[in-house]
């Protein structure tokens, strides 16, 4: 049944699954359990055997050409199993050197360095990382990095913080220390150059800011900005129009909670332009349900106030991620046809085609759309399901879960330990189970290359990148994210031997000076590390200070779970 009849593109519409001829009343025994944590929608489920013999899971085009089987991982009591060359080499970097190991510890250690690591990083990294015995070392998304920045150094003592992502995040953790009273902790990036990233940029160009104007001149905007934004941008937004920062865990609950406080807003969503339309989709779908499923996804909504804030729902139409601009239609066709039995998991990111497909697999429970974060508690909520539901005792049947991997392929590090955690608990204390987790890269043909030398028809021996392209497809996709390479495991020890280095020759004491005004301490070799725009001024103020009003923004709606005075009061002042 395709919900709702509307006039979104064909490529944003969200299909549920069922029988051809099924009544539209019997929508009914449908439910979205949408809450504001992710987007996974469920529906009241036949056995997957049923669901495969009536064709009812996923639908394709017949006609649909045949595909090479994407690369996949397998995980299991055993250990790992790489399918495909695109997975031999990120199964290459979980097993890291245990010298390198020992050497970035030793180096950390005699810095004092914390360590705080995006889940896009490469898996080569992640691998020593998630290794490490060092005990200031995260790896998480964007947000939690600033906080766990902030507990290393009021917990653990740490006296720097090493910022492992693209240059944005260092700006946030830089942002995050300095409002927790800690502007003396310098926040080093690993390489001098600018690490940029196509989302965040696209919100830095003309064309964003003219389009914050039309916000600016419009009564009651408010503006919803991805957390994946520069501190500039956040600062240049807040001095144009009221902003709030959302992640992709929280957007749905930013945005309907917003526009139940203040009647009559209109909310201004950028620069994600796959994220807002699939926003756009969703609500649409919603707005068709009845009141109370839209009251699942959030209590002070219904049909009408969802159809009726649709029209002043804005969306920034010229900003992407580079990596999850890669999962268009050829993928989502080839997911659809080979793998209707998988869960199928997507980033908010993800093009519409791609976001499409995930929640035709949440609309029977076998999917979920969110943030990096919903994506790997979707896998471990379902493996822990598989490992209850087996026998007690005896031998049973060996079971396989498979997912597809809707987002970058560096999350499959922490996916891949805490799999491994789970079933090796399981295969404990006389206990056994022989259950397998497979996890699939819907890889675009055109975001890997062969070697040179290689015989294309043979296997693609490496990863991701077209001939000649850094990683990156002709038609702007990528595999792995460019950007995130630019971080590296002797980057980050070099770093550290720098900042030990500089501390040494201060006579052994920490600098107590402000990261944002390099002095002497900060030697030429360690200030090309810093955050680049850390002395950014924005109408007169500190970037830093006007772009974390709309962090706190968003904190103050995640501790109250609502939208502030202070916020609401600007909103119809402006």
């Amino acid at each position: 049944v395709d919900i709702p009849p509307c006039s979104c593109r064909p490529s944003h519409r969200i299909l549920f699954s069922s029988a051809p001829t099924m009544p539209r009343s019997a929508l009914s025994r449908h439910f979205f359990s949408l809450r504001a944590s992710t987007f996974q929608a469920t529906k009241l489920r036949r056995p997957l055997s049923t669901a495969a013999k009536t064709n009812d899971s996923l639908s394709f085009e017949a006609s649909a050409p045949p595909a090479r089987p994407f690369p996949s991982l397998t995980i299991s009591k055993n250990g790992l199993e790489a399918n495909g060359t695109f997975a031999e080499s990120q199964l290459a970097f979980l097993r890291p050197d245990p010298g390198e190991i020992t050497e970035m510890d030793a180096a950390l250690k005699r810095a004092n360095m914390g360590v705080v690591s995006h889940y896009y990083m490469d898996p080569e990294l992640q691998g020593v990382l998630f290794s490490s015995a060092w005990p200031h070392v995260v790896t998480s998304d964007s947000l939690a990095m600033g906080d766990a920045a902030v507990k290393m150094v009021r917990e653990g003592g740490v006296e720097s913080i090493a910022c492992l992502g693209v240059d944005f995040m260092a700006e946030s953790v830089r942002a995050m220390l300095d409002n927790a009273g800690y502007p003396h902790v310098p926040v080093y990036r690993l390489a001098e150059k600018d690490i940029g990233c196509s989302l965040a940029e696209s919100a830095e160009r003309p064309a964003y800011y003219a389009w914050l104007r039309k916000a600016q001149a419009t009564p009651k905007s408010l503006h919803v900005v991805y957390i994946n934004t520069s501190l500039v941008t956040k600062a240049e937004s807040q001095a144009l129009v009221p902003t709030i920062t959302c992640t992709s865990s929280n957007v749905v609950n930013t945005i309907l909670t917003a526009y139940d406080q203040v009647p009559g807003l209109t909310v201004w969503y950028g620069p994600d332009t796959y994220m807002g339309e699939n926003l756009r989709t969703l609500f649409e779908t919603l707005s068709e349900m009845p009141d109370e499923v839209v009251a699942q996804v959030h209590p002070n909504h219904s049909q009408k106030t969802l159809k009726a804030l649709l029209p002043r729902l804005q969306v920034f139409q010229e900003g992407n991620c580079v990596v999850h601009h890669m999962f268009g239609s050829k993928v989502a066709d080839q997911v659809r046809r080979d793998y209707a039995e998988a869960f199928v998991t997507a980033h908010l990111e993800v093009p519409g085609e791609m976001f499409a497909v995930a929640n035709e697999a949440a609309a029977s429970g076998r999917g979920v759309v969110g943030s990096t974060s919903n994506i790997l508690d979707f896998i471990m909520a379902k493996t822990k399901e598989a490992l209850s539901s087996a026998p007690a005792s005896g031998s049973p049947p060996k079971k396989k879960l498979a997912f597809v991997l809707g987002t970058e392929a560096g999350m499959i590090t922490p996916i891949v330990r805490a799999v491994q955690a789970l079933l090796l608990s399981a295969n404990s204390g006389g206990s056994s189970s022989d259950l397998e987790v497979e996890v699939v890269f819907p890889v675009a043909a055109e975001a890997v290359a062969p070697q040179p030398g290689e015989d294309p028809a043979g296997g693609l021996a490496v990863v991701p990148g077209a001939a000649g392209a850094e990683g990156c497809s002709a038609a702007g996709g990528c595999a792995t994210c460019p950007f995130m390479k630019m971080n590296s495991l002797e980057a980050l020890v070099d770093l550290a031997d720098k900042v030990s280095a500089a501390a040494s020759v201060d006579g052994g004491e920490r600098s107590a000076k402000s990261a944002s005004k390099p002095s002497p301490a900060f030697p030429p070799l360690l200030e090309g590390f810093l955050p680049k725009r850390r002395g950014a001024l924005v109408g007169g103020k500190p970037a830093s200070e006007l772009g974390s009003v709309p962090i706190l923004n968003m904190r103050d709606l995640t501790n109250t779970k609502k939208i502030s005075d202070v916020l609401v009061a600007d909103i119809l002042a402006r």
